[in-house]
């Protein structure tokens, strides 16, 4: 036999043996993780170079995902620099929030405030009226209550 046709022959063997009609078992797809609620670890005390912004949010309904900012804003309305955030999961019940920030990066006689947005399966459902913020010391906003976006 010609060593031409014991190659063909072979590779015509390898390629019958890799086929195969037999269907491949079904297999079960995987199971979706639950949407785990995001567990917020304690902050620990404020350090000294640092301030905090405090307070509670109200009517953010269960299972929404709250952001705040503090941000920088110029004479149009526009944010221009973020100072801190945060991410907060709504419970359904009044939410408390701590923001931190440095209180070297708060520019004199800028317009900042605190502003937030709250989510549902990524469509906005609430956001925060613009808290300003005058000083760059620790404070407590006391309740902050979003409202419905347009």
């Amino acid at each position: 036999m010609h060593p031409r046709a014991l190659v063909v022959l072979c590779c015509a063997a390898l390629l019958a043996a890799c086929g195969s009609d037999r269907p491949k078992p079904e297999q079960a797809p995987a199971p979706v993780p639950a949407k785990v609620a995001k567990k917020t670890e304690p902050l620990g005390p404020l350090p000294a170079y640092q301030r905090e912004l405090s307070g509670t949010l109200l009517d953010i309904p269960a299972g929404a995902d709250v952001e705040l900012a503090l941000l920088v804003i110029d004479e149009r309305g526009r944010p221009q620099q973020l100072l801190a955030s945060s991410t907060l999961s709504g419970t359904g019940q009044a939410l408390p929030y701590r923001l931190r920030f440095n209180p070297e990066a708060f520019p004199a006689g800028a317009r900042v405030e605190l502003r937030g947005r709250a989510s549902r399966s990524g469509q906005l459902i609430l956001h925060l009226p613009p808290v300003r913020i005058a000083q760059a010391q620790t404070q407590a906003t006391g309740p902050l209550r979003f409202e419905k976006a347009p």
